[in-house]
């Protein structure tokens, strides 16, 4: 029986590498893909990983509907055996029932990619709505680290390494951008609790001891 699947998982384990790689195996066994991204980091139109892999996709509006896609391009006669969303986190939640519907109606999988929280630790409505409606939730086992070396669960948006908590949810960065730019860095829970980057760690720690006044 056909799938929603979602795929998830913080910044830097792999997602959206697992997503090239289904895409990969399926189109080596004569299946075709239907590919919806959103905000990639390659630019628009893009599935991209950080291992320099790259293909091309269909990107996503704030206003498309997904389900009439999909049937507009089977109406003309092309071939979709399957759908991969990457970025689901962006998409809107009427996004991910229409991702439902492509699965219910059409008989086709559907393997979302995406990650669950903000950097405010917040749910993205696209990603709940996927935890709502998904077939099946799978954590993408590859983990990614926090500086410290414990498992990174948390996602921070840094700007000048410094971790910020406010400002808009969506903001299109990367976690190997210039320094005083908007970045993301994935950190486990206590580090984000006390908003310490591994900037601001190293800069404690070359911070000159002070022996207390009193």
């Amino acid at each position: 029986m056909p799938e929603l699947v979602f795929f998830s998982g913080t910044m830097d384990c792999g997602k959206s590498t697992l997503a090239l790689q289904i895409e990969h195996n399926r189109s080596a066994r004569g299946l075709v893909g239907m590919i919806f991204t959103r905000n990639d980091r390659a630019g628009e139109g893009k599935l991209s990983s950080r291992l320099g892999l790259v293909t091309d996709a269909v990107e996503v509006g704030e206003h498309a509907d997904l389900y009439a896609h999909l049937v507009d391009h089977l109406s003309q006669g092309r071939r979709a055996d399957y759908v991969i969303a990457d970025e689901a986190q962006f998409l809107v939640p009427e996004q991910i029932d229409q991702l439902a519907r492509v699965v219910d109606d059409l008989d086709l999988d559907v393997y979302a990619f995406g990650i669950t929280t903000d950097f405010r630790s917040k749910l993205f409505p696209g990603s709940q709505r996927l935890v709502e409606l998904a077939d099946r939730v799978e954590v993408l086992q590859v983990e990614a680290l926090c500086w410290c070396g414990a498992r990174a669960t948390h996602n921070a948006r840094t700007v000048g390494g410094v971790m910020v908590v406010e400002g808009a949810q969506v903001v299109v960065g990367d976690v190997t951008g210039s320094p005083d730019e908007v970045g993301y860095e994935v950190l486990c829970r206590r580090h984000h609790r006390r908003r310490m980057t591994a900037a601001t760690a190293r800069a404690a720690a070359l911070a000159p001891d002070f022996l207390p006044i009193t």
